[in-house]
């Protein structure tokens, strides 16, 4: 039934309306439209609140969509602020490790880290693994990413040493996990070459940045930015060296 039909045939809180205008939400959301994207997930929400119990999980997952919209926009506060409803819902309606609450301590974690505010996405990032540790098997990718989160975060606040550590966390699950010439195992070489040039290991960051850079070579188009960025990291640490 299209939304037009609906709209002339439903009262226009009902719930089935609010289904068909997250859908539309989400199709503009994948093309980059936040705005109209912005503006049929409000549409959702909107009904969510009068037909949902205030704790309902549903109400918790439009909530996110929208968070996520505008933390892609780069609104940090108003992405924290729909990130946190979702994260108060999910606290009261799931069990402690449940893997949704996972995933909100990570989206919290991610507007701290991109607003510079290290201290706190370090303490949501590491709620996330908590719970991902408990909640997966010990060489699940998802796990990586988790170790590889924190490293970033180390990373950004300058301390290689523990980035370095959890960097090759996430590279021991990704090299039993994935193919050799996978995309995601050069980005952890990246990373890695990178914080040992921090520390100033010019010769350990030159071996990393080169299997990064070999493997990104044969996996990913010759104009891939990803190839543009590794080769500019090895000018740069051969200057250094």
């Amino acid at each position: 039934m299209s939304l037009k039909i609906k709209r002339k045939t439903l009262p226009e809180d009902h719930p089935s309306l609010a289904n068909t205008y997250n859908n539309i939400g989400l199709v503009y959301d994948n093309m980059g439209d936040y705005s109209k994207a912005v503006e049929f997930y409000k549409k959702t929400i909107k009904i969510k609140e009068k037909a949902l119990s205030p704790d309902d999980p549903d109400l918790a997952l439009s909530y996110n969509n929208i968070g996520q919209v505008y933390n892609a926009t780069g609104d940090y506060s108003k992405a924290l602020e729909f990130y946190e409803k979702s994260h108060k819902i999910y606290e009261k309606a799931l069990p402690p490790n449940h893997p949704n609450l996972a995933i909100s301590y990570n989206n919290i974690a991610s507007v701290y880290d991109d607003m510079g505010d290290y201290s706190k996405a370090l303490e949501f990032y590491e709620k996330d693994l908590e719970i991902t540790k408990k909640a997966l098997p010990p060489n699940h990718l998802s796990l990586a990413t988790s170790y590889n989160n924190i490293g970033l975060v180390y990373n950004n606040m300058g301390d290689y040493s523990k980035a370095l550590e959890f960097y090759e966390k996430a590279l021991n699950i990704k090299e039993k996990a994935l193919p050799p010439n996978h995309p995601d195992l050069a980005n952890s070489y990246n990373n890695i070459g990178m914080a040992y040039s921090g520390k100033g290991d010019y010769s350990k960051a030159l071996s990393f940045l080169e299997k990064a850079l070999a493997i990104r070579q044969k996996s990913l188009p010759s104009t891939h930015p990803h190839i543009k960025e590794t080769k500019d990291n090895i000018d740069h640490v051969k200057k250094k060296m």
